[in-house]
């Protein structure tokens, strides 16, 4: 579970803007204006990427009169001009996507609810880009010119261009494929089924683990690592899609907390397809194959192998020939392990490595065994961007100085030494490098300013803007700038001690007059804070006109804070959460200019489920709440992210009922709206209807709004309109709204 991007901007980060009222703007926003075209963030370029000659950057970015179509761009890295690539109009056929791209789309949160083009892949010498474009591939020349190279119908998912250049491969109905430049496709697997595929990740590495391919070329294109998955041990939920035009009925295989998960294995080949190699992932059959990565000379297969309750990770280094393998570490933990993607193996055999093994986030540099700590402190390292093996040097993205930020730096690749600030502070920064180091493309915003994109050198000397951005002339927010405030971050206390960060919107107010509140919360592990100093989108503008406080706080179970902070949650989800959250509550209600008789509490996936737990935990304390795509039985929801945080069901069954929704519903007496997508194939629509049938067996009133043919993410032309608009009546009806 991840936390949603609501509607196509963002309103995942909804506590992203500081704004005052619609008297000092020089226009007023309205609700339908925050989700018209263009975007109010103004351009949002997206998949960053440096050509390999370093002249230019590419980007995924949205369209002025359509803000949810995604087409290719390249900017130019010394003058900054940009020009379109590909359009995705033009290029695409408009055939409808097939089911599996459309699941996985859904679960690649960076593009769920977009259209157009959602990835792409440099070929080595730069000459061409290979685009994905309504289920087929295209190699699209920096010319403009654009050559098609599929054409079926039931098209082609993973695309990519080989490492050296010699092949596009692809998986076509759960087989994989490789074709040589100008030359003919070769089928390399045989034997897809239903339930059989290659070269795809399985539902919870897609969900859960962000793994979204399922194989992996060889430096030297020599050879492939391919997962073969089987989804027969897993059980089947009828999952009825509800839409405005009828109900369609999927026989989904999802694999709920404590059933069988799918078998992966691993195997090597050759690119005709021949010469294949099972790789020995050990004896026990229920694992989690998490990574998989080659040595720079491809004479090694390196795989992360993580047992079924997520407490144990090992490496294992795989001789690709005979598939042998030999555990190269061992991590541990009591509670759970969280993955990552900062594994990077080096030239001379060593490798980097982040592990939180001392409460906190940090790199280390192996070799022959010896760890070598590159960072320490009560921080977290978060992303390497690159590395420079020749200069020796590592550069990543971490929270030193606040957890508030997000900060690039440049430290030593094979030993202890003081760290360099590429970026400046008062900002969330990004980044992406090229393959050489030399060059970084930094992505930054903060809460009164949209994101922006500059190009610099190593240094972290800024050398063009990319993107200014700049909230001026004909820029989109720019009526709006006017009534523009800056966010109030401060701090509260747990019961523990911890330290809590919160973040506060208000309007200019009146001495004398209280305001009601909008709270707004995620409070899930992994993801989803909402106090940081980025940019969100413009939904908070409007609420602040209207008169609304909006404030959110970062509970204990959040990332980013250490390890022994978010543990708290360990087979407890739902406790510490609320306890927070409460804290927040009063914290508020002691405030002079709040009115502590209208405060709505809303949330959406995990942050639907807080709101239920909140709504039970102390009635009376909200004047309402709104559960968006809740959680309500935590049975029903998949094995990798439920058994992380609860264990299995069989193992640690009174965890489940104490911690889902259900066994107190029949305590919530505040006004509630529960919100569902009808075809939502990650929280199942059944978590919903089992609420509502205890409510309704239990004659507590509730209201209710479900949107056909919506999934996880709520939202679209019209429907994002039309899901404010409830809320915004239902909270009117139950008198907790701004007053005229």
């Amino acid at each position: 579970m991840f936390p949603i991007l609501k509607t196509g901007a963002a309103i995942g980060a909804l506590i992203a803007l500081a704004l005052a009222p619609a008297a000092l703007a020089q226009q007023t926003l309205t609700l339908e204006r925050v989700f018209a075209s263009p975007d109010l963030s103004g351009p949002q370029p997206r998949a960053l990427q440096l050509s390999p000659d370093g002249s230019l950057v590419t980007v995924l970015k949205n369209r002025a009169d359509e803000r949810d179509r995604l087409d290719l761009w390249a900017i130019d890295t010394r003058t900054g001009a940009e020009r379109m690539l590909v359009d995705s109009k033009k290029a695409g056929s408009g055939a409808e996507l097939s089911e599996a791209e459309k699941m996985q789309r859904e679960r690649d949160r960076s593009v769920a609810g977009s259209v157009g083009i959602t990835s792409y892949d440099w070929s080595p010498d730069g000459k061409s880009i290979l685009v994905p474009v309504d289920g087929d591939l295209y190699l699209a020349a920096l010319d403009g010119k654009v050559t098609r190279l599929t054409d079926t119908p039931g098209g082609e998912l993973n695309g990519v261009v080989s490492p050296k250049g010699g092949y596009v491969s692809f998986v076509r109905d759960g087989n994989l494929f490789a074709q040589p430049l100008g030359g003919l496709e070769k089928q390399l697997t045989q034997g897809a089924s239903d339930t059989v595929s290659w070269g795809v990740a399985e539902f919870v590495a897609q969900e859960e683990m962000d793994r979204r391919t399922g194989y992996w070329w060889s430096p030297d294109d020599a050879m492939i690592a391919v997962a073969r998955v089987d989804e027969s041990p897993v059980g089947i939920v009828t999952r009825t899609a509800i839409g405005g035009e009828g109900a369609k009925v999927y026989q989904q295989r999802y694999p709920a907390a404590g059933t069988p998960n799918a078998i992966v294995d691993l195997y090597v080949m050759k690119p005709d397809g021949s010469g294949q190699v099972k790789v020995d992932l050990g004896a026990d059959s229920d694992i989690y194959l998490a990574r998989v990565d080659w040595a720079k000379d491809g004479k090694t297969l390196y795989v992360q192998r993580e047992n079924r309750d997520q407490t144990r990770l090992d490496l294992l280094a795989v001789d690709p020939a005979t598939g042998k393998a030999r555990v190269v570490l061992t991590e541990t933990a009591k509670s759970w392990i969280n993955l990552s993607n900062n594994f990077k193996p080096l030239k001379d055999g060593a490798f980097l490595w982040w592990s939180e093994k001392t409460g906190h986030g940090h790199l280390y540099h192996v070799k022959a065994g010896k760890w070598t700590a590159l960072t320490t402190g009560d921080w977290d390292v978060r992303d390497i961007v690159g590395v420079d093996e020749a200069r020796g040097r590592v550069y990543f993205t971490a929270n030193r100085d606040t957890p508030l930020e997000q900060q690039l730096y440049a430290g030593s690749l094979a030993k202890r030494g003081p760290l360099t600030p590429l970026t400046k502070s008062g900002w969330w920064n990004d980044a992406v490098m090229d393959k050489a180091a030399t060059r970084i493309v930094v992505a930054r915003s903060n809460s009164d300013q949209p994101r922006q994109l500059y190009l610099a050198d190593s240094g972290g000397r800024q050398l063009q803007w990319l993107s200014e951005n700049a909230l001026t002339g004909d820029h989109p927010y720019a009526p709006y700038v006017a009534s523009h405030v800056k966010s109030q971050f401060g701090t509260i206390r747990a019961k523990d001690g911890s330290t809590l960060y919160t973040k506060m919107l208000t309007p200019v107010m009146e001495p004398g007059k209280r305001y009601p509140v909008f709270m707004i919360h995620y409070g899930g592990p992994g993801g989803g804070r909402q106090v940081t100093n980025q940019w969100g989108g413009a939904l908070n503008q409007y609420l602040v006109d209207r008169g609304w406080i909006v404030f959110a706080i970062d509970n204990r179970g959040t990332p980013d804070r250490g390890k022994a902070f978010e543990d708290q949650i360990h087979r407890a989800m739902g406790t510490v959460e609320v306890e927070d959250q409460l804290a927040g509550l009063d914290w508020l209600k002691a405030q002079p200019f709040v009115d502590a008789g209208r405060i709505a509490t809303y949330g959406w996936s995990y942050g639907g489920y807080m709101t239920l737990k909140l709504l039970e935990k102390a009635p009376g304390a909200f004047a309402a709440g709104i559960a968006g795509a809740p959680v309500t039985k935590w049975e029903l929801y998949d094995t990798h992210y439920t058994e992380r945080y609860l264990g299995k069901p069989q193992d640690k069954p009174s965890a489940y009922p104490a911690s889902g929704a259900l066994d107190d519903a029949l305590k919530i007496s505040d006004p509630m709206l529960l919100i569902h997508g009808m075809s939502d194939d990650n929280v199942v629509f059944d978590n919903a209807t089992a609420l509502m049938a205890k409510m309704q067996a239990g004659a507590v009133p509730f209201e209710l709004m479900v949107y056909p043919g919506q999934t996880h993410r709520v939202g679209g032309p019209g429907v994002s309109v039309h899901l404010w608009r409830t809320i915004e009546d239902f909270l009117a009806r139950r008198g907790v709204s701004p007053m005229p």
